[in-house]
């Protein structure tokens, strides 16, 4: 379905429900969102939250879109959520490397799980003769500097874009170490909204903002935050300007 999201076209969602792991998922938008989809009968919402729904007849839907896209992949999930077979998540990954050569999509697979996800590439990259599919981004979320380890792990996937959500950020976050070593490629921030919102600091986010320049890292400010209102769109500034750079999309 078309995304709010500011960084990406497409939500495509083979999976619903998860499990929270870190302070980051504490309010998770996904927790209540996915009552109110419940109460409206969508199919995978029919339980708790917290219960991982597979859901195969969704698989073949980027198939069905002509005009190309950015597609964030389980934005009410994680494909490397323990729950969710590797077979599927290869049933996953095959369908985005056809989906991109019919129609060019570009997906975007956001984990705080990296570590499964080298689990399943070690065991399954026979799969995919290629190599990693190059139309495959891969990110891991980090929400302060205990969880900046996450990047390491990523580093250990061959993907052409991978990426951090510093999304909420709770604290100063340092990414020197990986945006010189070049493990990532991409960084996006954004603050906590919603009832009970963490502030984030505009100091915090000026120091990530600052930290991709010198090392010429596309940076995307999502939203600064808030209790009433996310403070994203163009209220989303550092210093009156807007950051909204994406990785080269050819």
């Amino acid at each position: 379905m078309a995304s709010a999201i500011e960084w990406t076209d497409e939500t495509w969602n083979p999976v619903t429900g998860c499990t929270k792991v870190s302070p980051g998922c504490d309010r998770c938008y996904m927790y209540a969102l996915y009552p109110r989809l419940r109460a409206m009968g969508v199919a995978g919402y029919e339980t708790a939250p917290d219960t991982v729904h597979i859901l195969p007849e969704r698989l073949k839907t980027p198939l069905t879109w002509r005009k190309r896209r950015l597609v964030f992949v389980n934005s009410m999930s994680d494909v490397f959520h323990p729950r969710v077979p590797f077979d599927f998540i290869t049933d996953i990954f095959s369908v985005m490397v056809e989906a991109a050569a019919r129609r060019g999509h570009i997906f975007q697979v956001l984990t705080k799980r990296p570590g499964r996800a080298v689990h399943w590439w070690s065991r399954n990259q026979d799969r995919f003769p290629d190599g990693w599919p190059p139309n495959i981004w891969m990110g891991t979320s980090v929400e302060n500097q205990k969880y900046a380890p996450r990047l390491t792990v990523l580093a250990r996937l061959p993907a052409p874009v991978r990426f951090v959500s510093a999304e909420p950020l709770l604290a100063p976050l340092d990414l020197t170490t990986w945006l010189a070593d070049g493990t990532l490629h991409w960084v996006i921030a954004g603050g906590e909204s919603g009832p009970g919102a963490r502030p984030m600091r505009i100091a915090w986010v000026r120091a990530l903002r600052d930290q991709s320049v010198r090392t010429d890292t596309p940076f995307f400010l999502k939203q600064l935050g808030g209790v009433r209102n996310k403070r994203g769109g163009a209220a989303a500034t550092i210093d009156g300007s807007l950051w909204r750079q994406l990785p080269n999309l050819t």
